[in-house]
């Protein structure tokens, strides 16, 4: 039986479809949007202070600012979209419907109402072989689908799910509320990239 303070409370439907490149073998997962006035851009880590695209910069192009158009304060979305499909980068969210239990998008204060279809992912692109998460939360989701334990930041552990194997990588949180900075975040998922094969 819902609660009757949740029940008050309305439930938001994901606002934007899979990111699923030809060919991609990663899928990289955060919990769910922030509310749009937040938005720099329709797509995944929209909000301008998330650091999520200053980390692939530092990585890939030793630019923090790469992906950043200072003068419109936004992320340049097409860059973005090439940048992903030539790295074979897959982006969805652990969460399909969320109730938001205050008026942000801490995951602390998410109550997930449906999580993700895995299986979906797996039988739209058989190439993936890894999963990223960013944060405890989204984390959290795929560990108790796959039935392991849920690895500490910067590990990674072996899974299966609907037939299909994949390791499962917990990284830092992009959101600046985690208490590390933009340079350790990006040694963090540098080298998750490197143990990938993917080249940096």
């Amino acid at each position: 039986m819902v609660n009757k303070n949740l029940s008050n409370i309305k439930i938001e439907h994901h606002p934007f479809e899979p990111f699923v490149p030809d060919g991609a073998v990663m899928l990289m997962l955060g919990t769910f949007p922030p509310k749009p006035e937040r938005w720099s851009m329709e797509f995944y880590y929209p909000n301008k202070i998330n650091d999520m695209w200053r980390i692939m910069g530092l990585i890939f192009f030793n630019d923090k600012n790469h992906f950043w158009i200072e003068e419109e304060k936004r992320f340049d979305l097409p860059k973005l979209k090439a940048f992903l499909t030539e790295k074979k980068i897959a982006l969805y969210d652990t969460a399909m419907r969320v109730r938001r239990l205050k008026d942000n998008a801490s995951d602390k204060f998410l109550d997930i109402v449906e999580t993700i279809d895995l299986k979906f992912f797996f039988e739209k692109c058989p190439t993936l072989r890894a999963i990223v998460t960013a944060g405890e939360k989204a984390t959290d989701v795929i560990a108790q689908k796959a039935g392991v334990v849920v690895p500490k930041t910067g590990e990674v552990v072996p899974c299966s799910y609907a037939g299909h194997d994949f390791d499962l990588y917990r990284m830092p949180s992009s959101s600046r509320a985690y208490p590390l900075s933009l340079e350790k975040k990006a040694e963090a998922y540098r080298s998750m990239f490197l143990k990938l094969g993917c080249e940096v």
